[in-house]
């Protein structure tokens, strides 16, 4: 039986997963999977700043400096966090990447993005820092690892805790994750400026 040759081309495109080739924290390619994820197309994504996909300047710079550390230590990095598509709209998305040099993690490398807004939708407004520690406190951290993985101290993570149990109405650490992995109450949160 001949066997066809491989389409590793074909292959990248058709992945049931969003595919992002990075340079320097630079996309410069992704499959199309990526694309619908993000509701935008290849020619927006191209040549621009991974940083078009957080909520938040600050948040891109965050992770990229914890990212860097557990890639070069082990070529690897995966996380749950909350995601921007194009259209502004907070979604909750399963990452991972690769780096090709792990003495420069962010040299280059190859990133896989799954959408978990089907099983976790996002329906709290939340403040990055918030979104952070939300989405520590789904892999299962204590408010002191938090706060090491953060470079902050864990009172400080405990108030953000307090903060989202109020925003999703939940009366424990518990019930609060519980809701984060069920997208939330009920009822769409409206924030005021203070809350934020």
């Amino acid at each position: 039986m001949a066997v066809t040759p491989l389409d590793y081309r074909q292959a990248f495109e058709m992945a049931p997963v969003g595919l992002v080739v990075s340079h320097r924290r630079v996309m410069i390619d992704c499959n199309e999977q990526v694309c619908e994820m993000f509701r935008t197309s290849r020619e927006l994504m191209m040549g621009q700043s991974f940083q078009i996909l957080y909520p938040s300047a600050d948040e891109f710079e965050r992770l990229g400096r914890r990212i860097a550390p557990i890639m070069g230590a082990h070529g690897l990095y995966s996380d749950n966090r909350i995601m921007k598509r194009a259209n502004g709209e907070m979604f909750w998305c399963h990452v991972m990447g690769r780096a090709f040099n792990r003495e420069d993690p962010h040299e280059g490398g190859v990133w896989s993005f799954e959408d978990l807004s089907a099983l976790r939708p996002v329906r709290a407004e939340l403040t990055a820092r918030e979104r952070e520690v939300a989405a520590h406190l789904l892999e299962g951290m204590t408010s002191k690892e938090i706060g090491r993985c953060l470079g902050i101290s864990h009172r400080t993570v405990e108030i953000y805790r307090t903060r989202l149990m109020r925003k999703y109405g939940a009366d424990s650490s518990a019930e609060l994750v519980q809701k984060l992995l069920a997208g939330g109450s009920s009822l769409d949160i409206v924030l005021g400026p203070d809350d934020i």
